[in-house]
């Protein structure tokens, strides 16, 4: 899957205990703000009927990819076309002029290569979970060879070594549909998504301080909309990163917005992932929580994102700083009906005692 900054690869277990500990084997979870749908994945391969959602369109052809298309039906039709789309020969276009010539996100080559490879799918008259799961091949096959710290807000002032290989596009890593039945990618805002959707268990992940998602991962964005914006700035971000601002990005908007996701919820249980670097402290989450049920939280450290380790620079390249600190804290709320509930889920989340 492609560098992340809000990835929960290294607390999956945690999650996943915690999850199974408040959801009934089989049960339905849904996931509101899945990014790149790694949790999702998860809990489809656990055997949970899984419903992600999110705003981004890289992020529901990710949801797409790795919650709804099932690999029996889609792994050998991708093969082939992979196969027809990896002999292509690039054609520069809006993609290598953007992103490849005027910033430095990829070496012009493969900047070349996604144009064409990204043209020829979008001439197709795909099914959309087929074009998802070629989407998201390309994608990941961009992210192996870009120059970036694994954010698109900039990128190296020397090409990254990787930058230099050939783009190379692989099958994603599909899973079979579970036995709980078929799984669902949506393509919308979390508080929509929570009154429309009915599960076991929700679990939120909402974006916590003023950074941004969609300008953070602009040219994921643009690959998949394939729309051609207006780029602005060095990074040549999307015209409308301007536009679409997430309430969650804003310190008074982050308590209405989390509000209204959870009273519009239909779910028996809840699971929180929310970093100790949120707009919200841990006083105030377990107070919105506590409006739907008994909460018991487990705190799990978590390391900064690379960036963090890189250090702080100026435009020149001149390090002028270095973090506070490396290791951040996440909270993992459980909310459920009973108090004895929440704590052994948030309990399985730290290892403490062992998931049902």
């Amino acid at each position: 899957m492609i560098k992340y900054i809000g990835s929960k690869r290294v607390l999956l277990p945690a999650i996943l205990r915690a999850c199974a500990a408040l959801c009934q084997p089989g049960g339905t979870v849904a996931d509101l703000f899945s990014g790149t749908a790694r949790v999702g994945n998860a809990l489809k391969g656990a055997g949970f009927r899984v419903i992600a959602n999110d705003i981004n369109a890289y992020a529901h052809a990710l949801g797409t990819c790795y919650v709804q298309a099932d690999a029996e039906r889609w792994a050998e039709p991708v093969r082939r076309i992979l196969a027809d789309l990896g002999r292509l020969p690039g054609r520069p276009g809006y993609f290598t002029e953007t992103f490849c010539e005027t910033a430095r996100f990829l070496q012009p080559h493969n900047g070349a290569r996604v144009d064409a490879i990204r043209d020829a799918i979008e001439a197709m008259a795909l099914e959309p979970e087929l074009k998802a799961v070629l989407l998201v091949s390309l994608m990941e096959a961009a992210d192996r060879v870009d120059s970036t710290a694994g954010l698109q807000m900039a990128y190296m002032k020397q090409w990254a070594k990787r930058s230099f290989n050939d783009l190379e596009l692989r099958l994603p890593a599909l899973l079979p549909r579970p036995a709980a039945g078929a799984c669902l990618a949506l393509h919308g805002e979390a508080v929509a998504a929570a009154r429309d959707v009915e599960a076991d268990l929700v679990y939120l992940d909402p974006p916590y301080n003023q950074h941004s998602y969609l300008g953070n991962y602009h040219v994921w964005e643009t690959l998949v909309r394939w729309d051609a914006p207006e780029p602005y700035g060095i990074a040549r971000k999307r015209s409308d990163v301007r536009e679409r601002k997430s309430a969650f990005n804003s310190r008074p908007g982050i308590l209405p917005a989390m509000e209204g996701v959870l009273d519009g919820l239909r779910c028996r249980t809840i699971l929180v992932s929310f970093s100790d670097e949120g707009f919200l402290s841990r006083d105030a989450m377990e107070a919105l929580l506590r409006k739907r049920g008994h909460v018991a939280v487990a705190e799990l450290p978590h390391g900064r994102y690379v960036g963090a380790k890189i250090g702080i620079y100026d435009p020149s390249g001149r390090k002028v700083g270095i973090p506070g600190h490396l290791t951040n804290t996440e909270f993992l709320y459980a909310v459920a009906p009973s108090a004895a509930e929440a704590e052994r889920a948030a309990e399985a989340a730290t290892g403490m005692v062992e998931a049902a």
